[in-house]
């Protein structure tokens, strides 16, 4: 396989309202032009803010009846079993891993980059947001009434 770099060629943001969480944003990067990562999420850290991956929360399956249930769940969504609590894999600090990433930076000089960019691009649409006559980004796919408002506002 030959070598290619790999560039940001566009990147959308998508600011969450209100403030009520740590989420500040929604992101979706497209690679190269061919290739789109949604579900990106920027946080605020309290200190700094920082780029959070998109990811799934992690399952199992219940040892009575097989049904498929998180592993925070604490009685099995199918036959009602209560669950053990001790179910989820440990990560390198002992917590318990409750997510699993779908798609992330392999070295950190990739995680710089693509944190760098997706903090900056936050940054402008933060700062177009506070203008008269701003219109929010719309990303396709993404489900705008969790977050209280519509497409169309």
């Amino acid at each position: 396989m030959g070598s290619s770099t790999v560039k940001i060629t566009e990147i959308r943001i998508k600011l969450v309202p209100g403030g009520r969480d740590k989420l500040r944003a929604f992101a979706s990067v497209t690679l190269n032009g061919a290739l789109v990562i949604r579900d990106i999420k920027v946080i605020d850290g309290g200190e700094r803010l920082f780029v959070a991956m998109p990811s799934r929360k992690l399952c199992d399956r219940c040892s009575s009846c097989g049904g498929k249930n998180y592993v925070r769940a604490r009685y099995c969504n199918d036959c009602g079993t209560r669950l053990a609590r001790d179910r989820a894999e440990e990560d390198e600090r002992g917590r318990p891993r409750l997510y699993s990433d779908i798609a992330h930076p392999i070295h950190q000089g990739a995680r710089n980059l693509f944190q760098d960019a997706i903090l900056a691009a936050y940054k402008t649409e933060a700062e177009a947001s506070r203008k008269d006559g701003y219109i929010a980004t719309t990303i396709d796919g993404m489900d705008y009434d969790q977050w209280g408002e519509t497409a169309a506002d």
